[in-house]
């Protein structure tokens, strides 16, 4: 059992390199969808913006199915375990034995105890590995979130749409108030120049 842990627990790492890998071309795939709405090829930006999605989805993907197999991995882990609480059983049931042929109530009574706390424990991890075993949803990539994802691109970058994804115009940058305090300045300079 221990090499199934082993082995689900690498998985597990593999799997999570992977959305790694993906979210590494989820970024590659922005930079595509931020080239193409500088040149202005709206129809490549949609192609890029969906590639970026997919490429999130799955990364997502990559994700839960790595901790449904930590989940089954808990599950084995458990099982191991349980293997050990057996033996501990074994020996509970011998000190009870004992105990019940000396009678003493107080020490049957702690031995007891601690067989329901341990069978407790179990099942309060058994019901949350079930629990975060349940959860799943899936996702698509709908027209809306490419769109978004364009605007996005395109604000972070300082592009703007014109019209509804038709053309792009980079955007013009602002002077800053320093500069334009420095032409004041120099224009000032050049009026006292000429009086």
């Amino acid at each position: 059992m221990e090499n199934q842990l082993f082995t689900l627990k690498f998985t597990s790492k593999q799997l999570q390199r992977q959305s790694k890998k993906c979210e590494k071309n989820e970024k590659d795939q922005k930079l595509k969808l931020k080239k193409a709405i500088e040149q202005g090829n709206i129809d490549g930006a949609r192609i890029y913006a969906q590639n970026a999605i997919r490429e999130k989805n799955q990364a997502l993907n990559y994700l839960r199915l790595a901790s449904r197999i930590d989940g089954v991995a808990a599950r084995v882990e458990t099982a191991v375990r349980m293997k050990a609480v057996t033996g501990s059983m074994a020996n509970i049931v011998k000190a009870m034995d004992k105990s019940m042929k000396s009678m003493d109530l107080e020490k049957m009574t702690m031995v007891m105890d601690q067989f329901e706390k341990q069978f407790e424990d179990l099942d309060v991890q058994s019901e949350y590995v079930e629990a975060a075993m349940s959860q799943s949803t899936t996702l698509s990539t709908p027209a809306d979130q490419v769109d978004l994802l364009i605007n996005q691109v395109a604000d972070e970058h300082g592009l703007e749409l014109a019209g509804k994804l038709g053309t792009v115009v980079p955007v013009a940058a602002t002077p800053s108030p320093f500069q334009e305090q420095d032409e004041l300045t120099e224009r000032l300079n050049k009026l006292k120049q000429k009086s």
